[in-house]
């Protein structure tokens, strides 16, 4: 059995059971307290019976610039999935699904036209979950996972941008079947 419910500072230090997949970026402290500060909705744990902090979601509501609306990569006021995790014991319980689907209620009431997040390629798990929640890959992204400033040799590694669209986009004009054949460079996205 999962309890769920909105995030407390006191929760950065039971984490880490969570963030151990390689899968899961970790962040500075400053950054999960930003998300805090402006999104405390969108920022839920769920703990097990012994209060184990056992997945977590974070997200966000925004839009692009004002100077970017002109742009073709302007995206409108939508919902962003920054990070999601499940432990592994408590993973194929469905959190991860009550977790998102939180968040895109919270989209709905927000008004917002879409859910995005951004997955590594090479996790098929992740994508088989999304796509099974009704998302699709918009575009792929190069080169958006990686250190680009300091090393240009190392790794890099491709990821899509999926999405599923909110009861706002009554004509699904934010989302797309075939997105693998769209591309951008890391650095048309914000």
């Amino acid at each position: 059995m999962a309890n769920f419910r909105r995030f407390q500072p006191s929760d950065l230090n039971r984490l880490a059971k969570c963030n151990l997949d390689r899968y899961t970026e970790t962040y500075e402290l400053s950054f999960y307290f930003q998300y805090f500060a402006k999104w405390p909705a969108l920022f839920q744990v769920a703990e097990d019976d012994s209060g184990n902090i056992i997945g977590y979601i974070m997200g966000k509501l925004e839009s692009s610039p004002d100077e970017y609306r002109i742009s073709e990569h302007y995206l409108p006021w939508h919902a962003h999935i920054t990070a999601i995790t499940i432990a592994p014991e408590a993973r194929r319980l469905g959190i991860g699904r009550l977790l998102t689907e939180q968040l895109e209620a919270a989209a709905d009431a927000n008004d917002a036209w879409f859910v995005d997040l951004f997955v590594r390629v090479t996790n098929d798990k992740a994508i088989a979950f999304y796509k099974n929640m009704g998302y699709s890959v918009f575009r792929v992204v190069k080169d958006y996972y990686g250190d680009h400033s300091t090393d240009p040799s190392k790794d890099s590694e491709d990821a899509y941008d999926m999405r599923k669209a909110m009861k706002r986009d009554v004509k699904r004009e934010h989302v797309r079947d075939d997105g693998e054949k769209h591309e951008v460079q890391n650095y048309e996205v914000w």
